[in-house]
């Protein structure tokens, strides 16, 4: 590992050891004020948490505009179901493996935290000559952009933004799907458990999960969807009653673990048992070349005599529910080769209280699509009779592929690496379009090392990747003195 790598590693590092799932990103920030304070740096936090870093100009870039280094401060909190980390107040666990580095269990975080060491790293390295920089830090984006989208006028001067969370280095990303989340509400109705009934915990598990946006295309199973179809299968052999029903834990994840409690009776056991198992063989052999891990887990449960059971409508009214909500690509891009324009995570199954809750997360870069694919889960839940809501909204970042920022980039990059950078448009939520919107003139691109698997335990970041990416942001900036 090469002494640039190190250096912005060590500052990921740092990071690293600071809980910062989203909404509790005021430790990261306190640290990062006081890094700016340290370096001497002008830095300012705006109500919503937001920060911004003003770094001056090296010799001779005085007179130049003021380019804008961009991340976010939080990240996807998820762990395996066997680790005890406690995202609250425990430092991720780093691990290096060769050529890659991931976590012990948990998500990594390197979206974004990687990309707020690039901008730190390349802000404090006093043998890059740059013009005036400003490391823009928004909180909240993994939950909905909510940072970006409380930014108040004159918070930032450049009209450059250099956005450094992309995940895939010498592809520079010049457009996003907007999106927005939809929660529906079943209110449900509740019997006392009968006598002599058994009660079951049906498991599924195993699952990859991963972004909802980067990964959506690539077919990986929903574990609320498949607990759907298993309960499905369950009751056309014995008559099930759910005592209790969860799965997924983030907006932006593809869930990879559900369950559901519920009873049966005991003449039906065998049943039960029977068409779990063949459904479980018939949906891992859906999934043979995808999801090596999936399994469907039965076993018996314990009743609380204080829990209520669902009746037969709710029980069936859920599962229908679950079964009937779109999952996955909904529409490819007619004007984008192998692009997706629109799709629907079915991100989050839970009971509170009296009411069965599900949460979705629809994405489209093309904003009538939006409101169709929302329509529809608002069709299907008034048909269900279910309460249905709608907000976190967020605008696509529309390409321009004329950009001069664009076009510098491209510049850059082959002169460095002497091959051309793709160009693409992405089907995940980016802040440039938002920020776009409050800033006339903005003229964005996003960049990033090589990250799979984020949003999931199974995320890592490719180490050489990272000098590659600081290389080519060094590069770029030095550029603006010509």
């Amino acid at each position: 590992m090469d002494e640039k790598t190190r250096a912005v590693l060590e500052v990921f590092e740092e990071i690293s050891r600071i809980p910062r799932c989203s909404k509790n990103e005021a430790a990261i920030g306190t640290w990062i004020m006081r890094l700016a304070k340290d370096r001497g740096f002008q830095g300012k936090q705006d109500k919503a948490g937001n920060i911004v870093v003003r770094v001056p100009a090296t010799s001779g870039y005085e007179n130049k505009s003021a380019i804008v280094l961009q991340g976010h401060l939080d990240m996807v909190c998820q762990k395996t179901p066997d680790s005890n980390h406690d995202f609250t107040k425990d430092p991720i666990r780093l691990v290096y493996d060769g050529d890659w580095l991931t976590a012990d269990r948990t998500t990594l975080g390197a979206d974004n935290g990687i990309g707020l060491a690039l901008g730190l790293a390349l802000a404090t390295d006093d043998h890059i000559e740059h013009p005036p920089l400003e490391l823009l830090f928004t909180v909240d984006e993994e939950t909905g952009l909510t940072g970006a989208n409380l930014l108040e006028q004159g918070f930032i001067e450049g009209r450059i933004l250099l956005n450094l969370d992309s995940e895939s280095e010498g592809v520079f990303i010049v457009g996003c799907a907007g999106g927005q989340h939809t929660e529906v509400t079943l209110p449900l109705s509740f019997l006392p458990v009968p006598e002599n009934y058994d009660a079951w915990k049906l498991t599924a598990h195993g699952m990859r999960g991963g972004h909802s946006g980067v990964d959506i295309y690539k077919f990986r199973a929903n574990a609320n969807k498949i607990l759907a179809r298993a309960l499905d299968a369950a009751r056309k052999r014995a008559e099930i009653r759910i005592l209790a029903l969860k799965g997924g834990s983030a907006h932006n994840a593809i869930a990879r673990d559900a369950e559901a409690t519920f009873v049966c009776g005991p003449s039906q056991s065998s049943a039960l048992k029977d068409a779990v198992k063949v459904f479980e063989k018939a949906v891992q052999d859906e999934y043979a070349s995808i999801e090596q891990e999936m399994a469907l887990t039965l076993a018996e449960e314990g009743i609380d005599e204080k829990t209520g059971l669902f009746t037969k409508e709710c029980t069936d009214t859920a599962i229908d529910l679950m079964l009937a909500l779109p999952h996955g690509v909904w529409e490819m891009s007619a004007d984008l080769k192998d692009h997706v324009e629109t799709s629907n995570n079915l991100a989050i199954v839970d009971i509170k209280g009296d009411a069965f809750h599900i949460l979705s997360s629809q994405r489209s870069s093309v904003m009538s699509r939006l409101s169709a694919i929302t329509a529809q889960i608002h069709a299907i839940a008034a048909l269900a009779g279910a309460e249905v809501e709608t907000g976190g909204g967020y605008p696509a970042w529309q390409p321009d592929m004329e950009s001069p920022l664009l076009k510098r980039c491209k510049e850059v990059y082959q002169r460095l690496f002497g091959k051309e950078p793709m160009v693409e448009v992405i089907h995940a939520g980016l802040e440039c379009g938002i920020i776009g919107s409050k800033y006339e003139g903005m003229d964005a691109i996003s960049v990033g090392p090589t990250i799979e698997n984020p949003h999931s335990p199974d995320e890592r970041l490719y180490i050489p990747s990272v000098a590659k990416v600081l290389d080519f942001l060094a590069e770029l900036l030095r550029s603006y003195g010509a």
